[in-house]
């Protein structure tokens, strides 16, 4: 069980606080409910330049990282489709850097356009590294845009496209940033060899006099449902084909969630996986493959993907995949097989959960999901899964007119 204390500063900031005292360091994270899907569809990448200019400086704080590294501390930064995510790790007596550091840029972060200019070069040459100058790079491009048709996941949290990240101006950071950083907005937690009463004073101390912010109300347009099959062919020059496959599932706290997420670890949990046994294994038609969900905050995606061995046709591979989703939408599965992919859960969780900054995370991550203590009930969902669940929510989703099918096929094969 793991207990803490949580509570809210005038400005709407909500604080957790996990005390562990096995440990000599403290963990901050600060979650932005702000992502990715919070962009015009015109102005796609903001989220995440946002991210890198973030650690720019601020009014009172030319470096960011400076000063937290001679406080022995660490740090670093993500964003995805639904949040914006900042954490560090630092020695507990040295804690209030972390909170002098994050609420100073949470106050107002030093935008300049020479830093802007200079991160939109960052960013486009990460673009051009990993979604088109690198083999498979741009798959999530083509799948998210055929997947969805209106929600804003149908474009990845880099951007739509590098022109996107040309055209955003100073200006338009900041009316990002004053929209999306606002302290209502934000989940401050702490784990570690931390006092709670410490931590809630400082927390006032240091975030209690940022005004509450007006932030952006979210509308996001729905994803109607899809009704008919969808399909694309493209070619690349890639060592092999590829074959993606991606199903419509609910949100992450939809109650299909958790017979989901074990349903992929049942067709693709490694080495033991269905997928892989039957379709590497045995039959040698692909060489590797994978099944997941992408765990969206929004309806998101079941995707199982793969690279194809040479020389096997790619319709012969995929039809091979579905015979063994059928086998298990026929409920050919066993009490014992999913007992296994359990264990594999509890302890993987289990082992998660005794990093303070993965506790840090999963506690602001659940509490903006609803409940923070949703961190103590994961395993428990997840041991609660029972076969019929498992049979009946593959027969909901994996139809072939959910599905939206990318053939990734490889130039080189026909030279």
């Amino acid at each position: 069980m793991i207990e803490f204390s949580k509570f809210i500063l005038d400005n709407g900031l909500r604080v957790i606080v996990h005390e562990d005292r096995s440990t000599p360091l403290a963990a901050m994270n600060i979650l932005y409910d702000a992502g990715s899907k919070d962009e015009d569809p015109g102005l796609t990448g903001l989220a995440h330049l946002l991210e890198h200019l973030m650690y720019g400086g601020s009014a009172n704080i030319p470096e960011y990282d400076t000063p937290l590294q001679l406080a022995g501390g660490d740090n670093n930064a993500f964003t995805n489709n639904d949040i914006t995510n900042y954490y560090i790790t630092i020695p507990s007596e040295n804690v209030e850097t972390a909170f002098w550091l994050e609420s100073d840029r949470m106050l107002d972060p030093d935008f300049t356009q020479k830093k802007t200019e200079i991160q939109k070069n960052v960013v486009i040459e990460e673009f051009r590294q990993r979604y088109l100058n690198q083999p498979y790079g741009d798959v999530m491009l083509i799948l998210r845009s055929l997947a969805y048709t209106v929600h804003p996941y149908r474009w990845p949290t880099i951007g739509r496209d590098i022109s996107h990240i040309e055209k955003i101006t100073n200006e338009d950071v900041r009316r990002f940033f004053n929209m999306n950083y606002a302290p209502s907005k934000a989940i401050l937690s702490l784990t570690g060899n931390i006092d709670s009463n410490k931590a809630f004073d400082l927390a006032n101390r240091w975030f209690g006099s940022i005004s509450g912010r007006t932030s952006k109300v979210r509308n996001l347009p729905a994803e109607p449902q899809q009704v008919k099959a969808r399909e694309i062919t493209v070619r690349r020059n890639v060592p092999s084909d590829a074959l993606y496959k991606a199903w419509h599932i609910g949100p992450r706290t939809g109650d299909d969630f958790y017979t989901l997420d074990l349903l992929t670890d049942l067709l693709a949990g490694g080495e033991s996986g269905r997928l892989f046994n039957r379709l590497v294994r045995e039959l040698n038609l692909f060489s590797e493959i994978n099944a997941y969900i992408t765990s969206d905050f929004d309806p998101g995606l079941a995707i199982i993907s793969g690279k194809i061995m040479r020389g096997t046709d790619i319709k012969t591979a995929e039809n091979e995949l579905i015979k063994v989703v059928e086998e298990i939408k026929d409920g050919k599965v066993s009490d014992t097989e999913i007992e296994k992919v359990k264990n594999r859960y509890e302890t993987s969780t289990v082992l998660s959960n005794t990093n303070i900054l993965h506790k840090a995370m999963n506690l602001c991550i659940y509490e903006l999901l609803g409940n923070a203590d949703m961190i103590n009930t994961d395993v428990l969902n997840y041991r609660n899964v029972t076969k019929k669940m498992v049979t009946e929510t593959v027969n909901k989703y994996f139809t072939p007119e959910n599905c939206s099918t990318l053939h990734y096929l490889s130039d080189q094969l026909t030279r």
